[in-house]
């Protein structure tokens, strides 16, 4: 079926696939739809009558995501969305590795109808925290919910604040960074400050305590780009405590409370509610692992 012109691209794919228009933003949003060999990121594209796009359906996933008992931290509940309290060491969906125990074999069992909003082997998910990344989440219960959170983070209009202890202070109580951040050069796994061929990223920062070695920070980023925060608290000279890709391993043996992990937390998120469209505001409080390095660092600070 060929577009008509000035017609969205996701409205178009959706009524030519047989996807619903959920699905087709995701699609679209993870690279799998291209014009003229080149990714087509944006899913209110307007087309024209004449032109050609590649739509690549992935893989499936290789087994169905089966419902499993792991507790959930529910800090807010509606027809429309469940806020939770990630833990550390939850992965959000299966991949290689870690086809179960996953944050989506939860939902699955907590909320089964988060099963219709989104794709199969990522139930009701909008936006991921890193494995070992502690904080608020929100989850699309429903497709029009998955629809409008899926557009909100896409078009960054979130407000996402996340808490972190790193190592060292900044030399500005605050300052934004904003920089390129693409692929490492040599170590593909990892992301990096780059010159060339990376995505605008933002983070703006402010430090909360400061201590002789550390600093509490927080910090809201506006754009949300794989691992920033933990690539722009390296940049800026202060990385995250416990960090084991971008952090100071010999610095974290020392210290008198261990981090066995980067100590970053997703603090506080704010969106409008997909239903009735009004800005809504959810906090979660930080794990004991975090307060625990946190109160130690305090402790030393009023010893000397």
């Amino acid at each position: 079926m060929p577009p008509s012109d000035n017609m969205r691209l996701d409205a178009w794919l959706a009524g030519a696939s047989g996807f619903s228009r959920a699905k087709i933003k995701e699609l679209i949003l993870a690279g799998f739809i291209s014009f003229e060999g080149t990714p087509v990121l944006s899913p209110s594209r307007r087309v024209r009558h004449d032109e050609v796009y590649i739509l690549k359906i992935p893989p499936d996933a290789p087994s169905d995501v089966v419902a499993e008992d792991i507790p959930l931290d529910v800090i807010h509940e509606d027809p429309e969305i469940l806020v939770i309290n990630k833990p550390p060491g939850l992965v959000v969906h299966p991949a290689a590795g870690h086809e179960s125990g996953t944050l989506a074999n939860a939902l699955i069992h907590f909320c089964p109808e988060v099963s219709n909003a989104g794709f199969e082997e990522r139930p009701g998910i909008v936006h991921r925290l890193d494995k070992d990344t502690s904080g608020i989440m929100v989850v699309a219960k429903t497709p029009a919910a998955y629809e409008h959170l899926t557009t909100a983070f896409h078009d960054d209009l979130v407000e996402k604040v996340y808490k972190t202890i790193v190592h060292g202070v900044p030399s500005a109580a605050e300052g934004r960074v904003e920089t390129l951040i693409g692929r490492h050069p040599v170590n593909r796994k990892k992301m990096a400050v780059v010159t060339t061929n990376g995505k605008n990223a933002i983070s703006n920062y402010s430090v909360l305590e400061s201590f002789r070695n550390h600093a509490l920070m927080s910090v809201i980023i506006e754009t949300g780009r794989t691992h920033q925060i933990r690539v722009h608290m390296q940049h800026l000279g202060c990385p995250v405590v416990g960090d084991p890709v971008y952090g100071r391993r010999k610095s974290d043996a020392i210290m008198a409370v261990k981090p066995q992990r980067q100590m970053l937390h997703a603090w506080r998120l704010g969106f409008s509610h997909p239903s009735t469209g009004e800005m809504v505001l959810f906090e979660a409080p930080a794990p004991q692992d975090f307060t625990q390095v946190l109160s130690c660092l305090r402790e030393q600070e009023k010893s000397g």
